[in-house]
């Protein structure tokens, strides 16, 4: 269906003018005593352009055909002041710039929230456990644990890594640790099950020596009273470490069982090495180990999906490796015993291969029959893996290319509670949003399609009220409409463009083919194609794409928005 239609990922600026509207000279970004920790920030506003306007002194050089202005200043730590003014209007603004974690002590010792672990520590047995902090240079760091004393050696020039946001700017490169600090880290052992205690650092440099006690006990595991979790969200979210930050692999289906392996905190390891947070578990009482044979899989062709079904003794782990032919399940903590497969021809599934990839660890290659795939479901019934990959859709007439298809518009945020970004005169992205997905409804309408929308007016709607009306509808296409802002640290005025964003395999080459057709045909720039990984994005039932049709807070390109 390469015809698809004929036609802020950073919602960063959730506030309101901080003048009345009656005023000409307006400033709806910072909002009054903003806090940050960029190192610079925008000033996003508006005064009329046949007049000055000044800021700290000095005239804003910079501002759109409609006196939209939006210049970049930098921030010293502590409290900023910025004065602007338009003829007899003024307005005063403080933006305190936060210290980030590297900056140094005040104090001789320890950089506040520099110490690891922060949290309650789970280990298995010889698992090495290793200890950080940051402090000033020349000093003897240690730490003291189970009356076992492990030096932490200082480490060369250490590397900070930005937000993952940082791509978006062009800033991710490395950065370099303030020459004033410097990280000590040191690594151990413990053989024994046992309850350790919290840990205590120590800084000494000439004749002073400082002590502090780590925030959370250290436990290591016996091996005979490992416990069983199982999954109670509908789709657990697993990770590849021990909080938010960390990436996000493939759900865990409610019903998944598995042996907690460590604990960071209310973060739980699981056996095959994923991490998901403790509330979307409950222990299994007296469970065992959770391990499982495979012998027979069954095919089952229905109207608008084939079923494949994994028949299990117990619920195991599972990810998922999309590619544009082939699916790629792997089942762990589970050994194939499998000598014959049904594979009935269908609309979807071309072939069937297993192998068993290394002890505990099958995987299924699904060779398919359509280069595009349309969505896919996994769920347990009971203890078998209900794989469900979508029918591609039917396509209709020359004069209706769109019917039989269903396509939801999602109207990003809102509610007066969720603006979104806002321009420079305050008009809120969440209007706009609303506005042209209804335009673009009456499009795909026209052209047979029917039309599901998340909203129709101002609705408080969180990302997961979205998604789960996705999961509801399963229409053949997500599109999720927003306008763009930026980090406190970009460049609001040299900004600007339509931007396309997807996670599934199955949604990128729609993501590439709007952006492409939008950019070409509305004369914009382009701010690129990015794999992200939004919740809006997330949906595995359907190709999903979110949308950025241009920047909320470039001065330019709002009027263009506005029009």
């Amino acid at each position: 269906m390469k015809q698809w239609l004929s036609v802020g990922i950073l919602g960063l600026l959730f506030c309101k003018p901080v003048m009345a509207d009656q005023m000409n000279l307006k400033v709806v970004y910072p909002r009054a005593d903003y806090e940050t920790t960029a190192d610079r920030i925008f000033l996003i506003g508006t005064a009329p352009s046949n007049g000055d306007v000044v800021l700290n002194g000095e005239r804003i050089q910079e501002r759109s055909v409609s006196g939209h202005f939006a210049p970049t200043v930098p921030l010293k730590i502590g409290k900023n002041i910025f004065s602007l003014r338009y003829r007899e209007e003024s307005i005063t603004l403080t933006v305190n710039r936060l210290p980030t974690l590297t900056a140094p002590p005040q104090n001789v010792g320890f950089v506040t929230g520099s110490i690891e672990p922060a949290v309650n520590l789970v280990r298995l047995p010889n698992e090495p456990i290793c200890f950080k902090a940051i402090a000033l240079p020349k000093a003897q760091v240690s730490v003291q644990v189970a009356q076992q004393t492990i030096d932490l050696l200082a480490q060369p020039q250490a590397f900070d890594l930005p937000a993952n946001a940082a791509v978006l700017t062009q800033t991710s490169n490395p950065i370099a640790a303030a020459p004033s600090t410097m990280l000590y880290q040191g690594c151990t052992t413990f053989a024994v099950p046992s309850d350790l205690g919290k840990p205590t650092f120590y800084f000494k440099q000439g004749k002073t020596t400082i002590s502090q006690q780590g925030a959370g006990p250290i436990s290591i595991l016996s091996p005979q009273s490992i416990q069983v979790v199982e999954v109670t969200s509908e789709q657990g979210t697993a990770r590849s470490g021990p909080s938010t930050d960390y990436s996000r692999l493939t759900p865990l289906p409610q019903g998944t069982r598995a042996q907690v392996t460590g604990r960071d905190g209310e973060w739980l390891r699981l056996d095959y090495g994923g991490w998901i947070k403790q509330s979307e578990t409950k222990p299994v009482v007296n469970g065992s180990m959770p391990r499982s044979l495979i012998r027979s899989v069954r095919v089952k062709t229905l109207a608008d999906r084939t079923d494949v079904l994994f028949p299990l003794q117990v619920p195991v782990p599972i990810t998922v490796q999309q590619n544009d032919d082939e699916f790629r399940l792997t089942l762990f903590n589970t050994t194939a015993q499998t000598d014959t497969i049904a594979q009935t021809p269908g609309p979807v599934l071309s072939r069937l291969d297993w192998q068993q990839r290394s002890p505990g660890q099958v995987e299924y290659r699904l060779k398919l029959k359509s280069k595009h795939q349309w969505g896919y479901r996994l769920r347990y019934e009971g203890t078998t893996l209900v794989l469900s990959l979508r029918h591609p859709p039917s396509l209709g007439s020359k004069q209706m290319p769109l019917a039989g298809t269903s396509i939801l518009l999602d109207p990003g945020h809102g509610s007066a509670n969720d603006l979104g970004s806002v321009g420079p005169t305050g008009y809120p992205e969440k209007d706009v949003t609303l506005t042209v997905s209804k335009l673009l409804r009456q499009e795909l309408e026209r052209k047979g399609a029917r039309v599901i929308m998340t909203r129709e007016g101002d609705e408080d709607l969180y990302p997961a009220d979205r998604v789960k009306r996705i999961e509801k509808e399963v229409p053949t296409l997500a599109l999720s409409l927003h306008y763009n802002a930026l980090p406190d640290n970009g460049d609001a005025w040299r900004t600007q463009g339509v931007s396309t964003f997807w996670y599934h395999p199955q949604a990128q080459d729609l993501a590439v083919f709007l952006h492409d057709y939008l950019v070409r045909t509305l004369h914009r720039p382009s701010y690129g194609v990015y794999w992200n990984n939004l919740a809006l994005t997330r949906p595995a039932i359907t190709p999903a794409v979110l949308l950025e049709l241009g920047f909320m807070i470039n001065p330019t390109e709002f009027e263009w928005i506005a029009d």
